[in-house]
């Protein structure tokens, strides 16, 4: 007997994710900056539902403090969906949003792919992960990453992507209270944009850092507030473009220690490596 058509899809994870390093190593004619980074996700992020609708319209259900339903990556990605694949099916979409706007870790990218995964299920548009991850970049540059769905060393503007073998690791992350505008990081005089490239099989031997972080805190002295305090306990670095910064402790218990000395204004948790995406299955 055939299964009954999908009509819903609920709880759909959209992790975290943090760049372990962050090398700015050119820049392209058109602006985009070439990059060099390690990506890894985390079991901590948001989640998403979707639901069927009768007609070909994509609804945000749920309220984002400060980003309008028509700017939300995932309604333009359930746009996009449809748009390249001429599908006529809508959905509506709710989003129980835990990660913190502006924090460098890729929420809204997150998002904006779980919501191509999922609907792409739901729909029955049949797109492969490649042509999925395609997609996704028209979205932004950390979108192809969560489709990948595994750790990943990646170059370009983020979306040529290797696998990367990363043993466990349990972090604290640390957000402190401000948001730091990534166009702003990027367009700042002082960034460095020349650093060296290194090699995939050098990742591990190599001096790494995040470019942006001099720059973010200097900008935003919150930032380097925040990497102060965390890195007494561990050695600290900013993920992405800021704000969050995060730490690898030796376990949830020192994690847990961690996230419980957190002073005010500053919020902490700690999270777990993941070692591939939750709906990874879910595409070919």
């Amino acid at each position: 007997m055939d299964a009954p058509p999908l009509t819903r899809l609920e709880r759909c994870p959209a992790p975290a994710k943090l760049n372990l390093f962050l090398h700015v190593v050119g820049r392209r004619a058109d602006g985009y900056h070439l990059l060099q980074t390690a990506f890894r996700m985390l079991d901590w992020g948001d989640s998403l539902d979707f639901a069927l609708r009768a007609d070909d319209a994509v609804r945000r259900t749920t309220e984002v403090a400060g980003v309008p339903a028509e700017q939300d990556l995932v309604v333009r990605a359930g746009r996009l969906l449809q748009q390249a694949t001429g599908c006529r099916r809508g959905a509506d979409i709710s989003i129980d949003k835990r990660l913190p706007m502006g924090g460098g870790l890729g929420g809204g990218s997150s998002d904006a792919a779980t919501t191509l995964i999922a609907l792409n299920r739901l729909w029955g548009t049949g797109l492969s992960r490649p042509a999925l991850a395609h997609l996704g970049l028209q979205l932004g540059a950390d979108v192809p990453f969560f489709i990948f769905g595994r750790d990943a060393f990646a170059e370009g503007v983020g979306e040529e992507l290797q696998p990367l073998t990363l043993p466990p690791a349990w972090y604290v992350v640390v957000a402190p209270p401000v948001l730091v505008p990534t166009a702003e990081i990027f367009r700042a005089e002082e960034l460095t944009r020349n650093t060296e490239p290194i090699r995939i099989t050098d990742f591990a031997a190599s001096t790494t850092r995040n470019d942006l972080q001099r720059v973010a805190c200097n900008r935003y002295p919150e930032v380097g507030a925040a990497i102060e305090w965390l890195a007494q306990f561990a050695p600290a670095r900013m993920t992405g473009s800021g704000a969050c910064v995060f730490a690898e402790v030796g376990s949830e218990m020192k994690a847990k220690d961690v996230v419980e000395r957190c002073p005010a204004p500053m919020r902490a948790w700690k999270a777990k490596s993941l070692a591939r995406h939750p709906l990874s299955d879910w595409l070919d």
